[in-house]
């Protein structure tokens, strides 16, 4: 098993990214509701959805509803400040992490 940390900073963002040697663009951004938080959606290298609208929670592969889909891992938040707390618009990539787990 390997993990790998995405690197984030504590803002929306869009990046590209190779897990397991394949290219996605990942696009992050805060939703400031009730319901809110940060959300994910992963396109393919061209930017076609191949999922949207990921919250970032702790506690759960965020891919697991997805394995048909094939893409070789888990995604996980994990917060070193509090293992609970979902990420915070202030602290995505300092306590909250984003980590690619390999089987």
């Amino acid at each position: 098993m390997a993990a790998f940390e995405i690197p984030l900073t504590a803002e929306p963002q869009a990046f590209s990214i190779q897990l397991l040697g394949v290219p996605y663009q990942m696009t992050l951004q805060w939703r400031n509701n009730a319901q809110g938080g940060w959300v994910l959606d992963i396109a393919d290298a061209t930017g076609v959805p191949i999922v949207l609208g990921i919250a970032l929670v702790t506690g759960a592969d965020l891919l697991a509803q997805y394995g048909y889909l094939g893409l070789g891992g888990a995604l996980f938040v994990l917060n070193s400040a509090s293992s609970d707390d979902a990420p915070t618009f202030a602290d995505l990539g300092t306590d909250a992490h984003l980590v690619f787990v390999t089987a």
